[in-house]
């Protein structure tokens, strides 16, 4: 049976499920149908919580998409979601950034190329 609760003033849906002894849950039909659950599911760790979401196509998201998603599992709506997408949002470039340089000190350090090289672009 589901339950209703509020948290930070938010509302929102519990059902308590069981794990298996081989750590196996079963997604509660009506959750599954809602968010379009196919045959595979992301699990993430985050925040001492675990998150179940279903595997959307990634050609069709973006980085904007995953960053409201993420958000609204979070709890937050209104100018509250807003206000903190427009923060996460500018650490998209920077993060990439990063990796992006990350990679070419990880390809210098094991033969000399960048990652322009190994992926053939232009820097």
């Amino acid at each position: 049976m589901s339950k209703l609760i509020y948290q930070g003033g938010h509302k929102l849906e519990r059902k308590i499920i069981s794990v298996s002894p081989k750590r196996q849950i079963t997604i509660p039909q009506k959750y599954f149908e809602a968010l379009g659950f196919d045959n595979e599911a992301e699990c993430v760790l985050q925040n001492n919580a675990i998150i179940i979401r279903p595997i959307r196509d990634q050609e069709s998201s973006s980085f904007a998409e995953e960053i409201l998603k993420d958000l609204i599992v979070q709890g937050f709506s209104g100018e509250e979601l807003l206000a903190q997408f427009k923060i996460l949002n500018k650490k998209v470039r920077p993060a990439v950034q990063t990796l992006i340089q990350e990679a070419d000190n990880l390809a210098r350090n094991n033969n000399g190329s960048t990652m322009s090289d190994i992926f053939e672009m232009d820097e």
